[in-house]
């Protein structure tokens, strides 16, 4: 696999935006520092999302937390988890190229399934969901913000990826963690109130919410306002409906305990009888989306994209989301990642710095030949 560094015999010293590698076309979600945008990869004419994240409005803790999901997703290459291809940092503006997911998000999906997925479905979902977890977590990367949104489909491949790893950091076993993140519905309740934490176990804290939602149809701590939903989780109140099995009604259990040393480890997960029987873990493979197949077409470029949008020129995609990003939205829809499969073509000129010594797959581009050789001035270590 080789990834590409564009040659810019033509570039002037310190450019600030993705002209000659990516034409960009519309908004796929927006955050409080960051936009992800549909975008065509110009040697290939293949589909990526690119994360373009705004340096110039991070204060100190959203720059730690956006060093900390550079760092892990370089460090994770799973196939249940979103590839980041490539890093390209400007003056201003960092952005993160990514696998695009034309099949949605898990909450969606969630949605469209009252009363909860099936069985035999939920737990293909479910198995992949873990087995990317404890790839993470064997490489001591706690994820820290499990949830159906931040879980997306693949059609062709039959697969689920996790994504978004803005909260995620490294951890050494047997050593707590203190900073509070996640979402509320989430959250496990050592972190709600406040305590130190054991990194695994919030992650599978998580992973019980998200099993139940996929066989319910509903969270399992859900009431009219926040301070109520509250103290239904540090209680650990919540009802099963009798449609679900005993096993899957167990294996909820589990993983739902106030206690975080009562449960059950990723290995009791993988091995419990719920989700025994499942030779190969994926779904039938689907073919693509039509917009999607219209969009890969390098004969017609611009034509059949009606969700995306057609492509734009670069630079003035840059110049609209220099001008409209204000980053009010709190929920990212499909927000970093869709599916292409393809790989990146190679070109030997040297005309950019590697930032710090790439993960497999992954090309670290400098585009201020000026500018130092760390990121935000800070050195990416593993």
């Amino acid at each position: 696999l080789s990834y590409i560094k564009k040659n810019y015999e033509n570039s002037s010293p310190g450019r600030s935006d993705l002209t000659g590698l990516y034409h960009l076309g519309r908004t796929l979600g927006r955050g409080h520092f960051a936009v992800v945008k549909l975008a065509r990869h110009v040697n290939t004419g293949q589909l990526v999302a690119v994360k373009m994240i705004d340096k110039t409005k991070l204060d100190v803790l959203a720059t730690s937390h956006l060093l900390q999901e550079v760092r892990c997703m370089r460090r994770v290459q799973h196939p249940n988890v979103v590839r980041l291809f490539e890093v390209i940092d400007t003056p201003t503006t960092l952005y993160l190229v990514m696998e695009l997911a034309e099949g949605g998000d898990l909450y969606d999906y969630i949605l469209r399934h009252e009363g909860g997925v099936a069985e035999c479905t939920a737990k293909r979902h479910f198995a992949q969901i873990v087995r990317a977890v404890a790839y993470c977590h064997q490489l001591h990367v706690v994820h820290r913000d499990l949830k159906p949104e931040n879980v997306v489909f693949f059609p062709q491949q039959g697969a689920v990826k996790l994504t978004d790893f803005g909260f995620s950091n490294l951890f050494q076993p047997g050593t707590m963690l203190a900073t509070s993140c996640g979402s509320l519905a989430y959250s496990a309740p050592e972190i709600l109130l406040g305590e130190e934490y054991d990194a695994p176990a919030v992650d599978i804290w998580s992973l019980g919410v998200i099993l139940y939602m996929l066989v319910c149809g509903v969270p399992p701590f859900h009431e009219t306002n926040d301070s109520e939903t509250l103290v239904m989780i540090l209680d650990c109140r919540y009802t099963v409906p009798e449609h679900v099995s005993d096993d899957c009604r167990n294996l909820i259990s589990r993983m739902l305990q106030k206690d975080p040393c009562r449960r059950a480890s990723l290995h009791e997960i993988e091995a419990h009888h719920w989700l025994h029987g499942l030779d190969n873990v994926l779904l039938s493979p689907e073919a693509p989306p039509h917009w999607l197949s219209a969009a890969l077409s390098l004969s017609s470029p611009r034509s059949g994209v009606p969700e995306c949008g057609d492509l734009v020129d670069t630079s003035r995609a840059v110049e609209e989301h220099t001008h409209t990003h204000r980053g009010t939205s709190s929920r990212h829809k499909g927000r970093m990642c869709v599916f292409v499969d393809y790989f990146l073509s190679v070109h030997k000129e040297q005309t950019h710095d590697l930032r710090f010594p790439p993960g497999p797959g992954i090309i670290i581009t400098q585009k201020n030949p000026h500018s130092d050789t760390t990121l935000f001035g800070h050195h990416l270590s593993s």
